[in-house]
C-alpha cells in the first residue's frame, strides 16, 4: 500500500498535549499484536482504503500502518467475502525487498456494518516526490549514482512482479507511490491497486473512491493505453520513464497548467546531458507499448552499470552464506592481507595488462558496499533464470475471473520473514547421554536476536528441528534447510567429542 510520513503540525503551542494525544491507543489486533493510534496517516490513493493511522507491532517495537476498508452493506460483503480472503491471503506471499511489506489481515464483523483490516510495512522517511521537492527547494542537483541505484532498485521490483505467472501489473506507479528510507532503500508500495479496484466495487464500500486518473498533477505517469483492454506490463515501463526522468531533473515542469503536457516531457527529457540517461528514459515513454522494453531488458542498460557483475555476485554469495562465518570476518580477513600483494591480474597479449593490489580496495568501503548489499540497494536479478515467481493466480486475475476459495480462518497463521545472517549453538549432554540439550542463537537480517534453548532426545533429527521452527514461525521457510545443515554439522561434532571422552 502507499504510506507517506504524517504531515507536520506548524507552532509550538500545544505540542506535547498534541504527541500524547495522537499515540493514545485506539483499538488492538485479536491477537494483540498490533495497536492503533490517533495519529492519521496519507494513504495515497488505494481504493476502498477509508482511513489508515500510525500502529504499533508490539512483537517487533517498530511502527507500521493501519488500514480500514469499511462495508456498509453486511450483504454485500458477505458475498464478497470469500473473494476478499483469498485476495488478502496471496497478498501476504509477494515478497520482495523493494516492496513494501504487508503484514497481515484480519475482518471484523458489527450489527450495521463489516471492516477488512490490513497492517502494512511504514515507510518513515516518506516518499520519493517529498525527496525530489526538498532537493529542489536547497537548489541540489541529483546524485547520478543515486539515480542509478534507485533506477535499478524499481526495475528489480518490477521484474518480480512482470516475471509472475500471470503477470501482476502494478497501474499506479509515480513518485508518490515509490518511497525511500533514510539508508537508500527504495520501495515501491500500492503494488495492489488493480486487484483493489477489482475485488472493491465502489458500489459496496463505505465512502467515495476517487479513479487515480482524476489525480490532474499525476496524470503524465499514466501511458496512452492506460485503462484500454489491451493494457499490459508496458503500462508500468511508461510510468516507470517518467519516474526515473522526474528523478533526473527533480521535477518536470507543468508552465502553470494542471497537467503536465508531453512537451514538457520531451523538453525534461532533452535537457539531460547524458546521452545514455537520454536514451534509457526516452525508449521507457515511447508511445507505442510495443516498442517499450520490459524491465528485466532496461536491468542491463548501460546506464545503470556501476558495480562489476563478478564483484556483484560475490557479494550475494557472502552475504546468503554469512551464517557460517564469524561476525567479523571481513575485517579480520582484510587485515591479514599484504597491502601490496596481488589479488588479481589481467593479461592482454597486445597490450600491458592490468594488476589489482590488496591496497586498492579500501576496507571500510567494503563494509558498506556489502552493508548495501545485504539492505537490497544493489539487487542481483541480472543473474535470476527466466522462470516466473510461483505467485497465486487470483493475485493477477479480475474480479470477475477469481474464484471463490473456503478458508478455515479468516486470520492466516503468522510466518517468519526475516532472514538469519548468523547462527550460534551450543550442546550440552547429561552424563546418562540419555538428552542434550540445545541453545541457539540466532542474528536476524533487522539486526534482532533471537536465543532458543530445548531438550533434544537421541531419536531427533535436525531436519525435524528446523521444521518444527519454521512451524512456530520462528525462522522462516527459505532458511530451513541451511539451518537443518548446521544444527546437523553441530550435532555431529558434539557426538564425535562425547564418544572421544568416553573411550
Amino acid at each position: 500500500m502507499t504510506m507517506s510520513v504524517p504531515e507536520s503540525n506548524s507552532g509550538s503551542e500545544g505540542k506535547e498535549e498534541e504527541s500524547e494525544d495522537e499515540s493514545e491507543i485506539l483499538e488492538e489486533s485479536p491477537c494483540g499484536r498490533w495497536q492503533k493510534r490517533k495519529e492519521q496517516i496519507s494513504q495515497g490513493n488505494v481504493p476502498g482504503v477509508e482511513s489508515a493511522s500510525l500502529a504499533m507491532d508490539t512483537e517487533e517495537g517498530v511502527e507500521v500502518v493501519w488500514n480500514e476498508v469499511l462495508f456498509n452493506d453486511r450483504k454485500v460483503f458477505k458475498a464478497q467475502e470469500e473473494k476478499i480472503k483469498e485476495m488478502f491471503e496471496n497478498l501476504m506471499q509477494v515478497e520482495h525487498p523493494n516492496i513494501v511489506k504487508f503484514h497481515k489481515y484480519w475482518l471484523d464483523m458489527r450489527e450495521s456494518q463489516a471492516r477488512v483490516i490490513f497492517i502494512t510495512e511504514y515507510m518513515s522517511s516518506g516518499s520519493l516526490k517529498q525527496f525530489l521537492k526538498k532537493t529542489k527547494k536547497n537548489h541540489k542537483t541529483m546524485n547520478v549514482k543515486a539515480w542509478k541505484r534507485w533506477c535499478t532498485q524499481i526495475l528489480s521490483a518490477l521484474s518480480y512482479l512482470h516475471s509472475c505467472e500471470p503477470p501482476i501489473i502494478h497501474g499506479n506507479l509515480t513518485c508518490d507511490t515509490i518511497f525511500i528510507q533514510h539508508n537508500g532503500l527504495i520501495k515501491i508500495g500500492s503494488v495492489w491497486h488493480r486487484l483493489f479496484v477489482n475485488v472493491f466495487p465502489e458500489a459496496s464500500v463505505h465512502g467515495k473512491v476517487r479513479a487515480h486518473r482524476d489525480e490532474q498533477r499525476n496524470l503524465h505517469f499514466f501511458s496512452p493505453e492506460y485503462g484500454s483492454a489491451e493494457d499490459d506490463y508496458a503500462i508500468d515501463i511508461f510510468s516507470f520513464g517518467i519516474c526515473a526522468l522526474e528523478m533526473a531533473v527533480l521535477e518536470i515542469q507543468a508552465n502553470g497548467d494542471a497537467v503536465v503536457s508531453k512537451e514538457a516531457i520531451t523538453n525534461a527529457g532533452q535537457s539531460l546531458e547524458d546521452p545514455l540517461m537520454r536514451e534509457f528514459t526516452q525508449s521507457c515513454v515511447r508511445h507505442e507499448a510495443k516498442q517499450r522494453p520490459t524491465a528485466h531488458d532496461l536491468l542491463f542498460h548501460r546506464v545503470l552499470f556501476e558495480v562489476h557483475s563478478l564483484k556483484l555476485l560475490a557479494a550475494h554469495c557472502l552475504i546468503s552464506n554469512q551464517y557460517l562465518l564469524p561476525e567479523n570476518c571481513v575485517e579480520e580477513k582484510t587485515k591479514s592481507f599484504d597491502p601490496n600483494g596481488l589479488m588479481a591480474e589481467i593479461k592482454h597479449g597486445d597490450r600491458p595488462g592490468v594488476q589489482l593490489k590488496y591496497s586498492h580496495v579500501s576496507p571500510l568501503e567494503l563494509d558498506k558496499f556489502l552493508e548495501d548489499v545485504k539492505n537490497g540497494i544493489y539487487p542481483l536479478m541480472n543473474f535470476a533464470l527466466s522462470r516466473p515467481h510461483p505467485v497465486p493466480r487470483a493475485l493477477s486475475l479480475s474480479h470477475e475471473q477469481v474464484e471463490s476459495v473456503k478458508t478455515p480462518t479468516p486470520e492466516p497463521q503468522e510466518t517468519e520473514s526475516r532472514k538469519v545472517i548468523q547462527m550460534h549453538c551450543n550442546l550440552e549432554s547429561n552424563e546418562e547421554g540419555t538428552k542434550t540439550h540445545l541453545s541457539l542463537f540466532l542474528k536476524m537480517d533487522d539486526k534482532l536476536h533471537r536465543q532458543l534453548s530445548c531438550d533434544i532426545l537421541p531419536n531427533d533429527s535436525s531436519k525435524d528441528l528446523a521444521n518444527e521452527l519454521v512451524h512456530y514461525a520462528f525462522i522462516s521457510e527459505e532458511d530451513c534447510e541451511k539451518l537443518a545443515g548446521f544444527l546437523e554439522d553441530a550435532l555431529t561434532r558434539h557426538k564425535g567429542k562425547a564418544s572421544g571422552t568416553t573411550q
